[in-house]
């Protein structure tokens, strides 16, 4: 017969660990899909917070008085899983960033579909993007990654030892902001260039041949040549997903630095 007993001082701190986790798990790129079930998310969160646990005992001592502040503390946890979840979520957005670049250049960005990881619409090649980012992320092993700096923000935080550093996470936003529109016109880069040759090849033969309905023609042709090197550049996405993944690295630190 099993016999664990424990004292309300250690589930209270166990449910400081789980705040964490859940709202890091509730934001994270690939466990915050939304075709993922909840029980799952639930289950994940639970398991991870008791291992966690059970590495952090003995439990340091949180000390508060009263209902409010306990609640505070609770708040200050919430707020450390989110921050560390969106370090790496925004870094994800950047393929989707590109993609709406590439559908604009193609002259598909009015065919917009239902992404169901999201329940948000999108462009169809910002959807191919975030599809084959993902699949990266679980090739490469990423997701492990992510629940390692989770780990490690408990012995660099410790529970209730968030400090938030205003200045120091407005600068690493604005710093991300900067390779955030770098990172995506590098990777839709082949496209912007093929488009630019194609439009300045059509406005040549616009001025030789005027008979010719070169807006009728440049349509198709814009949608023909940017699937071809979307089609070509394809071999060209897991070097772009090392750049995504190099950011995401720098973004959890750095939000994690911001909070220590």
């Amino acid at each position: 017969m099993i016999n664990y007993s424990f004292s309300i001082y250690d589930l209270e701190y166990f449910l400081l660990i789980l705040t964490r986790v859940s709202c890091f798990v509730f934001i994270a790129p690939f466990f915050s899909m939304q075709n993922t079930p909840n029980n799952v998310k639930i289950a994940l969160s639970f398991f991870a917070s008791a291992l966690l646990y059970q590495t952090l005992t003995p439990a340091p001592a949180v000390e508060y008085d009263t209902v409010l502040e306990y609640a505070v503390i609770i708040i200050k946890e919430a707020v450390a899983g989110l921050l560390l979840g969106f370090g790496a979520t925004v870094c994800s957005s950047i393929v989707s960033f590109a993609g709406s670049v590439a559908d604009m250049e193609t002259g598909l960005s009015m065919a917009t579909l239902m992404d169901p990881t999201t329940r948000d619409t999108s462009s169809i090649t910002g959807v191919l993007y975030q599809y084959a980012l993902m699949l990266m992320l679980i090739a490469t092993g990423m997701y492990r990654y992510l629940f390692g700096a989770l780990a490690d923000s408990f012995i660099l935080i410790p529970v209730n030892g968030a400090v938030f550093h205003g200045e120091s996470l407005v600068n690493t936003m604005v710093r991300f902001l900067a390779d955030y529109v770098v990172i995506g016109f590098r990777i839709v880069l082949p496209i912007f260039c093929v488009m630019l040759l194609l439009n300045a090849v059509l406005g040549i033969l616009a001025k030789v041949a005027p008979q010719m309905n070169m807006f009728a023609v440049g349509m198709q042709l814009k949608v023909l040549v940017g699937l071809s090197v979307i089609f070509f550049t394809a071999s060209m996405l897991p070097g772009a997903a090392d750049m995504i993944f190099g950011e995401m690295r720098e973004m959890i630190v750095a939000f994690v630095e911001g909070m220590r």
